[in-house]
């Protein structure tokens, strides 16, 4: 089986925390700065389990794993919508 990254590259502030823990070494930091002139981290897509790691530990929720499957593809992690409920409200 065969995953996929997919890093929203304007929402993501190089933090670096998924370059650390991906096990294949898939992710790097890119050369060209976004929007908000961070340094974002880019996929090299290039052996990826769809560990899900790297989802996991993105505090800014900007990356998708997608698990390629023969016949299907499902998304294992996904980024937050603006929209989806919160297990904790937030105080106004």
């Amino acid at each position: 089986m065969a995953g996929k990254i997919v890093i929203d590259m304007e929402r993501c502030k190089g933090c670096g925390l998924c370059i650390t823990v991906c096990p294949r070494k898939n992710i790097a930091v890119s050369s060209e700065s976004n929007k908000s002139g961070y340094f974002p981290a880019q996929a090299k897509n290039v052996g990826c389990t769809a560990c899900t790691q790297c989802a996991i530990v993105c505090p800014e929720g900007s990356i998708e794993v997608i698990l390629e499957e023969p016949q299907r593809m499902r998304i294992v992690a996904t980024v937050a919508k603006k929209d989806t409920p919160h297990l904790v409200e937030e105080k106004r």
